[in-house]
């Protein structure tokens, strides 16, 4: 029915990336062997915002999709859980065009003027082919949803191909162990951002550059357990983020992930008093692992555009330094060369879901220590001020 009260719940789903090619071995999964059945379906969707994206930088994602001959109109908010989880909105409207006396109750409600109304237009849209296999494990219901298209700016197209994982029923430790299935079985990769993250990014022309750490907004009465939670998801988002960079061999790319590596280890060690049990420990040392194999890149390319670069310039001839010069230029690049083979390794792709997965429902959430559990149900500014 048009013109209802929009749905509102939270969704909570796990994105994987990969290539098309990597697309039939899903049928190896054990929870998708016996699935002889799945709906398919082709979606449009177009995103809405004004010219300076106003839509965006408060959080917030306006989309009409068209399935078939039915339109639903998306608010979705974005939080420091995003995007793995976010509020929504949806609701079946008359047309192609967003109907916002339907916003009503919705976080977009508020920036709703006539002056809004007249500077929203839509900004990008996506075309997927789209096949949805409904995963139920006794109390486990999975919607996996296979997505397969592109973005389109109108000046710019992009392919995608995602799996979703969105969580009818059961929790969140059971959706990642099925997440964690497809990646052993695929050459599939967490994602952290969504379809209209990518679409702004084409806009912007900022697609694969390196990303600075994003903003943690921290209400004052929000948990101790909540507010690592959220902490150590920007951090997360900020070290996947910058893959596409250290990949394609920009110095920065592995200045800003080992950044975001360096400020979610920090922030292990600041809540420590909620982290102690066998997870976090296996956490701890992966992470390790791989901010060691991302230093001797950021540190010889220090070395070079700061020590040896000056020096080339100086017109006093050193002896022996077109020799150096050479060799440390090749251990840098050798360097480069280790860690985006481990960035591009089975075993980052784990650790990026593992840290996912342990942030949102590890063993640490859920303490059976009764001190431990009294201190993460602290407002954070309380834990900080005693800290």
């Amino acid at each position: 029915m048009h013109g209802t009260t929009p749905e509102s719940h939270k969704e909570l789903e796990v994105k994987l990336e990969l290539v098309p090619a990597g697309l039939p071995a899903l049928k190896k999964i054990p929870h998708l062997r016996t699935r002889t059945t799945a709906r398919r379906a082709t979606e449009i969707s177009v995103y809405f915002d004004t010219d300076n994206q106003k839509l965006r930088k408060k959080g917030l994602m306006l989309r009409v999709r068209r399935v078939g001959s039915r339109y639903f109109q998306t608010i979705k908010a974005s939080g420091n859980l995003a995007p793995i989880e976010r509020d929504e909105w949806e609701t079946e409207i008359a047309g192609d065009k967003p109907d916002l006396s339907l916003a009503k109750g919705t976080a977009l409600e508020p920036l709703i003027t006539n002056k809004f109304r007249r500077q929203l237009r839509p900004l990008f849209e996506t075309r997927v082919r789209r096949t949805i296999y409904p995963v139920v494990d006794g109390a486990l219901a999975i919607a996996l949803s296979v997505d397969r298209g592109t973005i389109d700016t109108g000046t710019r197209s992009v392919p995608l191909c995602e799996i979703e994982l969105e969580l009818k029923r059961g929790t969140a430790a059971k959706l990642f162990d099925v997440a964690r299935k497809i990646a052993q079985t695929l050459p599939a990769r967490l994602a952290v951002k969504s379809k209209s993250e990518r679409g702004y990014e084409i806009i912007d022309g900022k697609q694969e550059l390196p990303i600075k750490a994003g903003p943690i907004d921290l209400s004052a009465d929000a948990s101790t357990r909540d507010a690592f939670k959220m902490i150590g998801l920007v951090c997360l988002k900020q070290v996947i983020d910058n893959e596409p960079a250290l990949i394609n061999g920009d110095p920065e790319g592995v200045h800003q992930m080992r950044v975001g590596l360096r400020r979610l280890r920090a922030g292990i060690s600041l809540f420590a008093i909620l982290l102690h049990d066998p997870q976090t420990t296996g956490i701890k040392a992966e992470l390790k692992w791989v901010t060691g194999e991302l230093g001797p890149a950021r540190e010889l390319e220090v070395l070079v555009n700061r020590v040896i670069a000056p020096m080339k310039k100086q017109r006093r001839r050193w002896r022996g330094m077109p020799s150096l010069s050479h060799e440390i230029a090749e251990r840098r690049d050798a360097a480069q060369k280790n860690a985006q083979d481990a960035v591009q390794s089975p075993r980052f792709r784990k650790l990026t879901l593992d840290v996912a997965a342990w942030l949102v429902a590890g063993q640490w959430t859920n303490p059976q220590d009764d001190l431990v559990r009294d201190r993460g149900d602290l407002p954070i500014a309380v834990f900080a001020a005693s800290s």
